[in-house]
């Protein structure tokens, strides 16, 4: 298992450090931390929104409405934590570029261990090609050989397919996340504040529970 990218108690630091350059909403926050790792390392929304929620509550950060999304913003109380841990920061952004290394080096060892795999096929197919073409006519080897080439180009067309895909794919998946997160903490925020106030919530509480199994049955009749 790799060992954690942040140390304990630094993520929450860094939080307030990327929101101390602007406001943002759940999914730039996200970006951010990853175009700091140069991709190496995505954060997932149940990683970060548990901790701006707690800032929150900490009245480190403020969350505002903007229209379908949350805004975070650092607060002057979050400027003060983080000018009074700077050195702590430093320390911090150290830390990052020893994991962007040691990310990189794990990708690059998982994609050299797949090319050798690779090779070692098609070193075994070009092997098998040859026996065959011992025996076989010339017009025998032509039709292997172009048979070979289309199954080539078919499997690069492929797998360059699949691999775009399946990027897309990720990415939505990684926005579903977010916007199910943003639900759920906003939600819950609204429900316990009428909770303090001594509000009824049982008809709340049915009608949301009825939406959510019918947005249920929807959604997933899309993907499956």
């Amino acid at each position: 298992m790799s060992p954690a990218v942040f140390g304990h108690g630094h993520l929450r630091l860094y939080l307030l450090f990327v929101l101390d350059e602007r406001p943002m909403h759940g999914y730039e926050i996200i970006q951010a931390l990853s175009d700091r790792f140069g991709g190496t390392y995505v954060p997932s929304a149940g990683t970060i929104y548990p901790r701006l929620a707690k800032l929150e509550t900490e009245g480190l950060v403020t969350k505002e409405s903007d229209g379908r999304k949350s805004v975070y913003a650092i607060t002057d109380a979050g400027r003060a934590e983080l000018n009074d841990r700077r050195d702590e920061l430093e320390g911090i952004e150290n830390g990052i570029g020893d994991s962007v290394r040691r990310l990189a080096d794990e990708v690059r060892a998982s994609v050299s261990e797949a090319m050798t795999s690779l090779r070692a096929e098609l070193a075994a197919g070009r092997e098998a090609g040859a026996a065959s073409s011992a025996t076989a006519s010339s017009a025998a080897r032509d039709a292997a050989r172009e048979a070979h080439e289309a199954v080539r180009d078919a499997t690069t067309s492929l797998h360059s397919t699949l691999h775009e895909s399946r990027s897309d794919a990720r990415a939505q998946v990684q926005r579903a996340e977010v916007l199910l997160a943003e639900f759920r903490q906003d939600v819950r925020t609204e429900l316990r504040s009428a909770a303090a106030r001594g509000a009824e919530l049982e008809s709340a509480v049915d009608e949301l529970e009825s939406r959510l199994s019918r947005l249920r049955a929807d959604v997933l009749g899309l993907v499956r």
